[in-house]
């Protein structure tokens, strides 16, 4: 296993090299920026789907795209000048967790933070499953692949990251700066054929059954179906918050370039966005539930057909969307450290792996994602409307705590910055009720409910680590009560390990010393004892009767009743052990660890296990 582990994730980093692991700008953009500029894939494309398949208005579903597409850059651009505030305000990271905690109190943090981390584990559900639409598209593979093909995705993200941030971070760069080369030669050659070469909306013959069907659909765009839509598309905007929560993975000065990439994304981002949105309401690239994703239609016709510009698209497509996971892997783990540092998540997200990665966090994510995208079959419609309410509740909540920030501090072009915020925390916060009513019953009601219960739990761990900080800590002066000292070792019979465990036990001098052993009838008590005459144990012997041959129950009754007899006595429990190869370990009984789970939660019990290695030998076990 240890070879195989070094193989996978590569050789152990000392703490000492960790700064020559931060990221570079040109790095941290792929791997903070990659699920915000992947969304230009798939965020259009959800805005048809509410207009075209749920509404059904046919071909007025197009009329509506490009102001919806405006209003959501408009949004972005707030929210990304709102989080160029945080990363100077708060250089340490965590993003709306921090700055809610620090302006906003406990609870605001906890809720912002468990909206982050439901929003990072969609975030990796969604992206893969995106890339596996596109890359269906493409070659048309049966759709029964999907779920498999996904969780393999999943696997081979969670490997590389497990390897370190930066290392992720080298193999990642290529694919997303070559997904944004062809989004915008797409964006570029498709204005210019619909603007210079006036090509018209993509025909017929082109679409499938289904989506010709669509077209044709007259019903009315309602209010309510014009905001889900806009809710829909406002997913642009998941993982503008990233960067702000790895500031400290940036190479130095760590807010200044954090900022710069933060306003690299920005850019690549409203830019893609609104050309792909432009691109399709002139296009019309009308498709049914099952069509593929509409950037492919797009690509298809501007190329005229599936050949080599077509096939690029669409690999940096399905490349892009697979690694949007990895801003998550990025995020989720170094925010559930912060919050595991604050004590209401439990200690291991805090510890960092031999790779200088939060590994356990990264495992979580994985399971987590990978139980979404089965139980939603890899579906990314069915998953998008889980998304959104999660993100825009860290974004209000980050926004109303930098006003808070402003008006406490109100340092250097502070009303400016007040300004932002007060407009950004208003119109995030009206997005996200307006996500949570319109998708209601599409299942945004799962992250609305999850959230509040998540912070329950949050809390719940905090009040443990509180009481167990309580429970533990010492005032000055505190002295530890001598206590006299019963050790008992545990026999099923005389062997090495036995004699070796009352040789250990009689070296420590107790006050008192005894040993124990469970017999289940007449014949076997006799042995023992006959035994212990021919060997001259210098010990007492005891034996507790079990019919029911049980282990475990007999020696606690027992152990209660030298309590009852010594009250002040703290009983060490000796148990002899046989070690032997791994190969064959489990040929060997197995009753010792239950035995030790039971007696290390009984008070004023202490457990020593004194180790017989084999090492081949034959030797009669206990």
């Amino acid at each position: 296993m240890p070879v195989l582990k070094r193989f996978l994730l590569g050789a152990p980093i000392s703490s000492a090299d960790e700064a020559q692991h931060r990221l570079s700008k040109k790095i941290a953009l792929p791997v903070f920026a990659s699920d915000a500029i992947s969304s230009t894939a798939y965020a259009t494309d959800e805005i048809l789907v509410v207009i075209l398949l749920q509404a059904g208005v046919g071909a007025t579903a197009f009329r509506p795209l490009v102001p919806i597409a405006i209003v959501v850059s408009i949004l972005m651009v707030i929210v990304v000048l709102s989080y160029r505030q945080t990363i100077f305000a708060y250089p340490s990271g965590g993003g709306a967790y921090i700055v809610s905690r620090e302006n906003l109190g406990v609870t605001p943090s906890l809720v912002a933070g468990s909206s982050l981390l439901v929003d990072y584990i969609l975030t990796v559900a969604v992206s893969v499953a995106g890339g596996v639409l596109a890359i269906r598209t493409a070659t048309g593979f049966s759709s029964k692949w999907t779920v498999p093909v996904c969780l393999l995705c999943v696997l081979l993200m969670t490997v590389v990251n497990l390897r370190g941030v930066k290392e992720s971070g080298a193999v990642f760069a290529g694919p997303t700066y070559f997904y944004i080369l062809m989004l915008v030669i797409l964006i570029a050659v498709g204005l210019y054929r619909i603007f210079v070469q006036h090509v018209g909306p993509i025909p017929e013959s082109m679409l499938s059954k289904e989506a010709v069907e669509l077209k044709h659909q007259t019903s009315v765009l309602g209010l309510f179906m014009l905001l889900r839509a806009f809710s829909s598309g406002a997913v642009a905007l998941s993982g503008v918050e990233a960067v702000s929560n790895g500031v400290p993975a940036f190479a130095k000065p760590e807010s200044r370039n954090a900022a710069t990439t933060l306003m690299w994304m920005g850019g690549i981002l409203g830019t893609c966005f609104l050309g792909v949105s432009v691109l399709a309401a002139r296009l019309r690239p009308y498709r049914g539930e099952n069509d593929g994703n509409g950037l492919g239609l797009i690509a298809q016709y501007l190329y005229g057909g599936k050949g080599l510009m077509f096939w690029l698209t669409m690999i940096a497509t399905f490349l892009i969307l697979i690694l949007a996971a990895n801003t998550a892997y990025a995020d989720f783990p170094r925010l559930a450290s912060i919050i595991a540092k604050d004590g209401f998540l439990p200690r291991q997200f805090f510890n960092k792996g031999a790779r200088l990665v939060f590994s356990n966090g990264v495992i979580f994510l994985a399971a987590v994602a990978s139980a979404l995208i089965v139980v939603f079959k890899g579906d990314i419609s069915k998953l998008i409307p889980l998304y959104a309410f999660g993100v825009f509740t860290g974004f209000t909540l980050s926004q109303t705590g930098m006003v808070r920030h402003h008006l406490a501090l109100r340092e250097g072009r502070w009303r400016a910055g007040l300004a932002i915020n007060v407009v950004g925390a208003l119109t995030t916060g009206l997005i996200a009720v307006i996500v949570v009513v319109s998708k209601f019953t599409e299942g945004a009601w799962i992250p609305a409910a999850l959230i509040p219960i998540m912070v329950l739990g949050f809390r719940a761990v905090g009040k443990h680590y509180s009481r167990s900080r309580a429970a533990v800590a010492v005032q000055p002066g505190y002295q530890v009560a001598r206590e006299t000292h019963t050790m008992v070792v545990l026999v099923g019979g005389v062997n090495k390990g036995v004699l070796h465990g009352i040789r250990y036990a009689t070296s420590l001098n107790p006050e008192r010393i005894m040993a124990v052993s469970v017999v289940s009838d007449d014949d076997e008590r006799r042995t023992l004892e006959q035994q212990w005459i021919d060997f001259d144990i210098p010990i007492e012997l005891h034996t507790v009767y079990s019919p029911y041959r049980e282990l475990t129950r007999p020696v606690l009754r027992f152990l209660e009743e030298l309590d009852a007899q010594h009250d002040d006595d703290i009983i060490t429990v000796v148990i002899p052990e046989f070690f032997t190869s791994w190969k064959s370990q489990w040929l060997h009984n197995g009753s010792a660890f239950a035995l030790k789970a039971r007696l290390l939660r009984r008070p004023h019990t202490a457990v020593v296990s004194v180790p017989i290695h084999m090492h081949g030998q034959t030797t009669e076990e206990k």
